[in-house]
Formats: structure tokens, C-alpha cells, sequence
């Protein structure tokens, strides 16, 4: 059966850090108490977020990608079949939330008085927003045309709302705004993806945009490439890579970041290493780090000479004192061994540090504390929400508790559903018609893109579709 599935993911310090001692903490986005039995509980009236999945992640040991995929290479991956198995219980519109997880940085750069700042920490931002993808292997489920999510973070003081707005070609549209009107963040997403017989590659088509209100500021970029190795063979594992120009549409400052290939002996795994220059082009910082952990900045003249001293002593310098885990290898033959992680040059400002997942993330598809909660039903929520939203999806709702033979039925019960809809729709003539987004121009690239409409939160969804 065409199944229409794709393979699909502190506060911050400025000053200078000669000791290499950083003067904060990442803000955590939960801090309640473990939940024993995976669900969450109110404690003097403060509802606490789950801290796991009801069920553990189902094994795809029996399971073979290859038998799906042979045919295919050098296709994109926009008609094939897959097993609900190697999907996790997400829809790739919860997915796309989870640029919101380190949203702090947002509200520091807001605290910002200076461009060259800003532009630091939403570089940072920028980077953290890919973060998540790191050994997250599952593909999420493909969203419905229609299909919504709300993420409403109070604490985190924001509130995000995202729409499948096209079928073919897939495009996913999300918009986020600050509930202290501070800022707002949205963009569009159209993933391409093709498998190159061991490997299959996903190209995030689509440009972020944030605005900082306060500075009448517009920052855009678009993300950098994916790649899943070891599709047949082996353990997956995931690089990012490709150059990402961040660019202030108000100032004329841009950051040009470059997420580096592994390379044959994966010194350059993880990394990512850029510079931010002024409308006159003058280099003002250099940004490095790895996406996977933490990202610094430190002042040009002071990296150069760095790296002519690191020269002349081929390489092997004394390291300096490192922060942050280094993460997972996997098997030598197919995974780099990771070399180092990142050695903090003097003088450098820690931007952005990865929040740690929790212990039994692998257990739980490699799932952030942040990721854990997006398909939570809080109670009361249900009455609240649009008939469209993801939480309320019966696949990825059977799938979270384990029951992968009605996930796998729910799936192409909602699949056909979609299918008679478009039938119907062509024998009438008739156009899909989106409800909280519409095809226009981005005001700051001039680029087509998808802008929100407003009204989703005035909880009026009497002419959502039916599409569960």
C-alpha cells in the first residue's frame, strides 16, 4: 500500500572566561519529582510534566529496512512504505517544536543590549535547535494535511502553534510567540530526503525566522543537512553538515556557521565552527563547538593565534580543561571514534550547553526530557484542544503505549481516510483550504513562505476538518 511516509529532528554567559569556569546554569525546562509510573501528577496544585514514556521503545531487531529500501536508492522518500516500527510516537509536527527546547537563549538576546551579542546567542539558539536530532533514529510519523499542535510552555514563557499546510510536497508550517510579546519564531519545512543505499539524507528545506519586537530585529537561516548512516548494517548514527548563514535583516550583521562532515577519521564529527562580521564585513567573533554538546565564542585575534601556536606544535598541545561529556561513539568499523570533545581556548564565552538527557533515554527512542512530554494529555487538556491536534492521534497514541499491531492499523485506517478525502475533494473540484496559515512572502527574504493568520488561541475550531 503508498503510504505516503518519509524518513524524517543556562542561562547564557557573555563574558570572558579565562578560567574556564562558566558563571551559569542551563535552565532546565523540568525540575518536578520522578513520576514512578510515567505519567505526571499535580503537587500543591503544580502540574508536574512526565519524565518517561508509558512504554518502552519496541525492538526493530526483526525487522529489515533493507527489504523496503534496495529499490530505491537515489529516490526520494516521499511514496514508500515503511513499518510503523521504525517510526517514534511523534508527529514530525511535535518534532519541529522541539527547536523551542533551549528557548532561553531567545530571552537572553532579548536582555541584549549589543548586536554583536544577540547575534551570538541566537547563533547559539540556532545551533541548539538541531540538538535534539543526536541518536534520535526513529522517523516521526507523517502529519495529516490538517493535522495541528499547540506547545504552550508558561514557564518557558511562550506559546507555539504548527499546521500541515501541504500534502504534496509535505510542508509543515510553525509559529511561536512570547507571552510577553518579547519575540516571535516561525518558519516552514519542507524535508526532502533520499537514500543513498547505505545512508539516507534529509534536506530541511524551509527558512527560520525570529524577530526580536524590542529591537525591531529579523533574524533568518535555514537549517543544515542530515544524514543517518547505517541504514542496512549496523548502528545508526547521525551528522549534520553544511554551511548555515545566519543574516539581521536591521543591522546588516551576519554569522556564517559551517557544520563539518565527519571527515575519513572523524576528527571533524559533531563540530561546528563559524564567524559573526558587521555590514562592513569587519570579523567580530569566531563561534566553535560541536551541536551535540556546547558552543563558545571568543574574540578573532585570540583564535587565530591559537591556532598558529596549536600549528607549530602539530597539534599536540596540552589541552586545556574540557567541559562537557563526550558523546556516544559507536561501533569503530562504522561510527568515528570521537576524538576529543571541545578544548576551550582562553578567553572564550560559554553561549550554549546541551541539557543532558535523562538515564533511560535509550530506552525511550533517545528521547530529551523536553521530547518526553510533547505528547502528554494533561488533564482537561482534551476539551481544549483542536479536534486536529497530534496528542489526539490513535496511532502515535497505541504506538506510546507499546501496542504496535493498532498503532500499525490506526495508521492505515487514518492513511486511507486521507486518501477518500483528496478523492472526494478532486471529484468535486474542489481546493484544501488551510485554517491558520496562509501562502504569502516573508517580509525580511521576500521568499514564499507560510505566515500564521492568527485566532488558533481564541479556541474557536467549529470548521476544523474531521481527519481522525
Amino acid at each position: 500500500m503508498n503510504s505516503e511516509e518519509e524518513f524524517y529532528d543556562a542561562e547564557t554567559g557573555l563574558e570572558s572566561d579565562d578560567s574556564c569556569e562558566v558563571s551559569f546554569k542551563d535552565a532546565l525546562v523540568f525540575d518536578s519529582k520522578q513520576v514512578t509510573d510515567g505519567g505526571a501528577k499535580q503537587e500543591n496544585g503544580v502540574w508536574e510534566r512526565r519524565k518517561t514514556l508509558p512504554a518502552e521503545m519496541i525492538s526493530r531487531n526483526n525487522y529489515s529496512v533493507w527489504n523496503i529500501l534496495k529499490k530505491c536508492i537515489g529516490m526520494e522518500l516521499s511514496k514508500i512504505a515503511m513499518p510503523v516500527v521504525f517510526n517514534e510516537p511523534l508527529s514530525f509536527l511535535q518534532r519541529m517544536s522541539e527547536y523551542m527546547e533551549h528557548t532561553h537563549l531567545i530571552h537572553k538576546a532579548c536582555t541584549l543590549s549589543d548586536s554583536i551579542d544577540r547575534m551570538q546567542v541566537v547563533a547559539a539558539f540556532a545551533v541548539s535547535s538541531v540538538a535534539s536530532q543526536w541518536e534520535r533514529t526513529g522517523k516521526p510519523f507523517n502529519p495529516l494535511l490538517g493535522e495541528t499542535y499547540e506547545l504552550i510552555r508558561e514557564e518557558e514563557g511562550y506559546r507555539l502553534i504548527s499546521e500541515q499546510v501541504s500534502h504534496h510536497p509535505p510542508v509543515s508550517a510553525f509559529h511561536a510567540q512570547s507571552l510577553k510579546q518579547e519575540f516571535e519564531f516561525h518558519g516552514s519545512i519542507y524535508p526532502k530526503l533520499k537514500f543513498w543505499g547505505k545512508s539516507v539524507e534529509a534536506e530541511p528545506k524551509g527558512t527560520m525566522t525570529l524577530e526580536l519586537l524590542k529591537y525591531k530585529e529579523a533574524y533568518t537561516w535555514t537549517n543544515p543537512m542530515c544524514c543517518v548512516h547505517n541504514i542496512i548494517l549496523g548502528k545508526l548514527w547521525i551528522e549534520q553538515y553544511g554551511t548555515v548563514e545566519i543574516v539581521n535583516h536591521s543591522t546588516g550583521d551576519k554569522c556564517v556557521l559551517n557544520f563539518k562532515p565527519c571527515g575519513m577519521f572523524g576528527k571533524e564529527l559533531h563540530k561546528v565552527e563559524g564567524h559573526i562580521q558587521d555590514k562592513s564585513k569587519k570579523k567580530r567573533r569566531v563561534i566553535y563547538g560541536k551541536w551535540t554538546e556546547c558552543m563558545y565564542s571568543v574574540d578573532p585575534k585570540v583564535y587565530e593565534t591559537y591556532k598558529k601556536s596549536e600549528k607549530k606544535s602539530g597539534g599536540d598541545s596540552k589541552k586545556l580543561k574540557q567541559f562537557c561529556e563526550s558523546p556516544v561513539s559507536g561501533d569503530a568499523e562504522e561510527m568515528p571514534e570521537v576524538q576529543e570533545t571541545v578544548t576551550v581556548i582562553p578567553g572564550s564565552a560559554l553561549l550554549w550547553r546541551i541539557t543532558p538527557r535523562p538515564a533511560h533515554s535509550t530506552q525511550m527512542y533517545n528521547f530529551t526530557s523536553f521530547a518526553m512530554t510533547l505528547n502528554e494529555l494533561e488533564p482537561g487538556m482534551e476539551r481544549l484542544l483542536a479536534p486536529t491536534d497530534c496528542r489526539l492521534r490513535p496511532d502515535i497514541r497505541a504506538m506510546e503505549i507499546g501496542d504496535i499491531d493498532l498503532s500499525s492499523t490506526e495508521k492505515e485506517r487514518l492513511e486511507e481516510k486521507q486518501r477518500a478525502s483528496c478523492r472526494e475533494r478532486s471529484m468535486d473540484e474542489e481546493e484544501w483550504s488551510t485554517r491558520w496559515f496562509q501562502l504569502g512572502t516573508n517580509p525580511h527574504t521576500g521568499a514564499e513562505d507560510w505566515l500564521y493568520t492568527g485566532g488558533y488561541f481564541d479556541r474557536n475550531y467549529t470548521d476544523c476538518p474531521n481527519i481522525y
